[in-house]
């Protein structure tokens, strides 16, 4: 059966309630966006919670508060003091733009959306004496946290959400990967570690010669030694980033004009 929409087929691979967005530009591009979500945003366990939700209140007594993700910022909103003015840093434009909904007015590298372009900043070179909040999930890189110790900084961590593999079904994808999917979209390297799991052996196989699309060139890096052989790299992750890039590499085609409408 031919698909509804005959645009080429893109996976989308980010949390379910974060997929609107992408999955309608995509379409307005011209492609048949396919929702399978690869990450789960839940609460971390305890003490973690608890730990966060105290360092939060006291946010005012820092003298900045770094963003990992827009998971972080979301997570973390509800526990912020109303009106503060402490310096906020955010590590994309995704997660900048979550800051920016809620008011602030983030410090966001311009050329490099990972914790590498944000450390690049003149505003983050000289922090000594500083106490420095990180707002981020279970897990992830120790980067950003070592480097800012190591110029001096007091760095403390606000853990706010965890992630989980979702129960998602990928039997029907498999049963047609090559007919159904033209491209993948992955915006981190847990999303993409969590496709493969999902797929299992016989499905990675199939995904390894799809074109995917990431995020950074760290992301690229983390593809290509799962085997990834077409990684097309967005210069963000935004939604006009990655439709840009999939257009670009002639993953999007227009839409045929409906001549019988």
């Amino acid at each position: 059966m031919a698909p509804a929409h005959p645009g080429p087929g893109v996976l989308v691979t980010r949390p379910a309630a974060q997929a609107d967005s992408l999955c309608r530009a995509i379409e307005a591009a011209g492609g048949r966006a396919i929702r399978f979500p690869t990450l789960e945003i839940r609460d971390p366990a305890e003490p973690a919670i608890s730990t966060a939700a105290g360092w939060l209140r006291e946010a005012a007594g820092f003298d900045l508060l770094v963003f990992v993700s827009a998971n972080a910022v979301e997570r973390a909103a509800p526990f912020l003091p109303p009106g503060l003015r402490t310096p906020v840093a955010a590590v994309g434009d995704a997660t900048a733009r979550a800051l920016r909904s809620h008011g602030f007015a983030p410090i966001v590298p311009a050329d490099r959306a990972d914790s590498e372009g944000l450390l690049d900043l003149p505003a983050l070179q000289r922090v000594a004496g500083w106490r420095v909040l990180i707002v981020r999930g279970e897990g992830g890189r120790a980067l950003l946290a070592e480097t800012l110790t190591a110029r001096g900084a007091a760095v403390a961590h606000a853990v706010v959400y965890r992630r989980a593999i979702p129960a998602v079904d990928p039997a029907p994808l498999l049963a047609d990967w090559q007919g159904q999917v033209q491209a993948i979209v992955a915006t981190s390297n847990d999303g993409l570690d969590n496709l493969l799991a999902l797929l299992g052996p016989d499905g990675t196989r199939k995904a390894l010669p799809t074109p995917l699309l990431v995020v950074s060139e760290r992301m690229a890096g983390h593809a290509r030694r799962h085997g990834f052989t077409r990684v097309l790299v967005a210069g963000g992750a935004s939604d006009d980033a990655v439709v840009r890039t999939l257009r670009d590499a002639g993953a999007l085609t227009p839409p045929e004009p409906d001549l019988l409408g």
